[in-house]
């Protein structure tokens, strides 16, 4: 399928969204949507690897012989066929992709309960879910579908409305699916369309859960750069990959996407992310893109207070370092910095607890703690910490001096679908080789689109900025290295203008040639007033004065 066939369908299920969720909330519709879009990933994937393990028994009939058997799917036939062998069939497919299926809750036998209006599809919804979650070999399946309330009242005030709402809903998806042909790595790009489009149309909540893509093209590309010579270009493999304000997975996804198609490899992904709705928007994001569930590890759970044991060993030999961390956390967000065990938290001891007003630099200092020696982190926060003062200022110092702050990036306003202020990346490493700061000021306005609702980078912008992080490269106006003494001299204030000046330079004059045009205008006039002065002549009139 093409990009332009991709856009394609990805329009026609957000166009199916934006027509049916009506007076429901963008936010509350979403999570029907793409529930129902990873159902249909999943039976896709069962029935194939169902195919594969049952052979010739698998009888692929057509649509219209399976509705006169008044059957949805070969594999009901299958079931109706073989009862004795049922219990050996799941126990294999349980083994082999850690979760089960049962025929009649899967996506084809769900879109023909929606085609004919089936009263009984909300309860056979609703127990395919359990089902789904409760039988899995697997936790990445457990509680998958927890969040999605199919008795709201938002879908109708009566059950009755409830299911004929499902039944709209699923049977329009099931359609809009149907023009196109589709593999899972499609409906994995299909599912982040939709969750970019319900971004922006989310409001402020939409950061909580989203990263623009231009913004996790450059955090990915800037991760998977050799940590120590960038220049060298993309690293052969990342053992393991964080980030622990994860929301729907996205930026995980995009370092995957870069790592592996510049034919490297990728250990594990993991995320943390304390909203449990979006919590399981991830854990589907990752299953739709075909990362298998030992290849990621999503926890529900809050990583200020640090509560993932994974996180916790004691043991040096055990503990869990990162080769890229990766982050996009809430701007500003006032926490409990004042609560006792912070005191002593090993991310916090060696820098310094940040303020309770804002817990951007808690946020950083997480993931850093967690960077392997050779290892990049990149992370998304508001230029406040670049300049405040206070413990801010300390805990800035203390990772300057120590050589920790490669690089910080400052990006245009009105970027992001939950906030109009600029924002900036600050790339952090614990191998830096260059004893200076690199500053990128990509916030003019040659280096992005300006929009009505929101700016764009395009993709000149964000090849610019990757591309002046790898090289170091310096040019007025846009970037430059600052040695640790100037920023010394400068109390560590990191503001960027205060290092890369963002005034055009005054256009030189040509002292020479301006004179020239001076003279010559003179002689001009000079000729013009004597034609004139002849005329006033011969009129009998006085002549102008010189």
């Amino acid at each position: 399928m093409t990009q332009e066939q991709l856009n394609k369908l990805g329009k026609t299920l957000w166009d199916i969204a934006d027509t049916l969720r009506g007076a429901m909330n963008a936010d509350d519709f979403r999570d029907y949507m793409l529930s129902f879009l990873f159902l249909r990933y999943l039976s896709d994937n069962f029935e194939a690897a169902a195919k594969k393990e049952l052979g010739k028994d698998y009888l692929d009939l057509p649509k219209d012989v399976l509705r006169d058997l008044k059957m949805s799917n070969p594999l009901e036939v299958w079931y109706d066929e073989n009862p004795d062998d049922i219990s050996f069939f799941e126990t294999q497919m349980r083994r082999k992709l850690h979760y089960i299926i049962k025929p009649e809750h899967l996506w084809s036998s769900i879109a023909e309960m929606a085609r004919v209006q089936d009263d009984e599809l909300l309860k056979t919804l609703e127990e395919g879910f359990k089902y789904i979650e409760n039988e899995s070999f697997n936790s990445s399946f457990q509680g998958l579908f927890s969040e999605i309330n199919l008795n709201s009242e938002k879908l109708g005030k009566k059950p009755s409305d409830r299911n004929a709402k499902l039944c709209t809903i699923i049977q329009k998806v099931s359609e809009g699916i149907a023009q196109f042909s589709t593999d899972t790595d499609i409906l994995g790009d299909a599912y982040e369309y939709l969750i970019g489009e319900f971004a922006a149309n989310g409001g402020k909540k939409a950061g909580e859960f989203y990263t623009p893509q231009p913004i996790s093209t450059i955090l990915s590309e800037i991760v998977t750069l050799d940590s120590q010579e960038p220049k060298m270009g993309k690293k052969k493999n990342l053992n393991r990959v964080l980030d622990f304000t994860c929301g729907s997975g996205s930026l995980l996804l995009n370092v995957r996407k870069h790592i592996t198609s510049a034919g490297g490899s990728i250990g594990k992904i993991y995320g943390q992310e304390k909203n449990i709705t979006t919590y399981n928007l991830a854990r589907m994001n990752m299953l739709l893109h075909g990362v298998k569930d030992t290849e990621f590890d999503i926890f529900h759970g809050d990583t200020l207070f640090n509560d993932w044991d994974v996180l916790n060993e004691k043991n040096p030999a055990k503990k869990l370092k990162f080769d890229a961390v990766v982050a996009n956390p809430p701007f500003s967000y006032r926490w409990e910095s004042d609560r006792a065990e912070f005191k002593e938290d090993f991310r916090f001891k060696n820098h310094g607890i940040a303020p309770k007003s804002a817990a951007d630099f808690a946020f950083l200092l997480h993931g850093f703690h967690f960077l392997s020696d050779e290892g990049t982190m990149a992370i998304i926060l508001p230029h406040g910490v670049l300049f405040r003062g206070g413990a801010e200022q300390r805990i800035r110092s203390k990772l300057l001096k120590d050589g920790h702050i490669d690089t910080v990036i400052g990006l245009p306003s009105n970027l992001f679908f939950s906030t109009g202020i600029p924002v900036c990346i600050l790339v952090l490493k614990k191998c830096k080789k260059y004893d200076d700061v690199l500053f990128i000021n990509a916030s003019d306005e040659e280096n992005f689109e300006k929009g009505k609702r929101q700016n764009k980078l395009r993709p000149e912008d964000i090849q610019k900025i990757v591309d002046t992080y790898r090289f170091r490269d310096q040019e007025e106006r846009y970037s430059r290295r600052v040695s640790m003494e100037e920023i010394e001299k400068n109390d560590f204030n990191l503001n960027i203008s205060r290092y890369v000046s963002t005034a055009k330079a005054e256009p030189k004059v040509d002292l020479e040639a301006e004179h020239q045009k001076l003279v010559t205008i003179e002689k001009d006039i000079n000729e013009a007033l004597d034609k004139h002065n002849s005329f006033l002549t011969e009129l009998g009139l006085p002549p102008l004065p010189r």
